[in-house]
């Protein structure tokens, strides 16, 4: 195993059609569609480490949204497949980030990459330090 390899973060694949709504009447993928794959890729990444956001919730913890990074550098068409790639990018005490690459499944072009960062909260929306066996369990799926 190279260097690179050993430090590479976990990452998790999804892949669905391009669907209708998600695209503007010229057939292309919308832009904002794009933060809903990112979402659907981060989803998907806590239910197969098998710690999704229902479970968080009902250990008292939310994780908000707090900030995007999107770079678009192509497009995907109504009926192309989407292929998310998503991994841990950050683990912190109050914060944790996500990155993503955004694929067309069948060329295996990367067409967006992005980051978003999120907080750890209370039920009730304060900032909290995440609780140890959560961070653990992060951190255990980063490399």
């Amino acid at each position: 195993m190279s260097n690179s390899e050993k430090h590479r973060p976990k990452a998790m694949e999804t892949e669905f059609p391009v669907r209708y709504a998600e695209t503007d009447a010229m057939g292309v993928v919308h832009h904002a569609s794009y933060l809903v794959y990112f979402e659907e890729g981060r989803s998907h990444y806590m239910r197969e480490l098998g710690n999704d956001y229902a479970s968080i919730e009902s250990s008292g913890y939310r994780l908000p949204v707090t900030e995007v990074d999107i770079r678009y550098l192509g497009s995907l068409m109504y009926g192309d497949h989407v292929r998310i790639r998503s991994w841990i990018e950050e683990n912190r005490s109050r914060r944790l980030s996500f990155a993503y690459e955004v694929r067309n499944s069948v060329s295996d072009d990367i067409l967006v990459t992005g980051l978003t960062r999120h907080v750890w909260t209370d039920l009730a929306g304060n900032v909290s330090r995440i609780p140890e066996e959560l961070r653990d369990f992060f951190a255990s799926n980063m490399v």
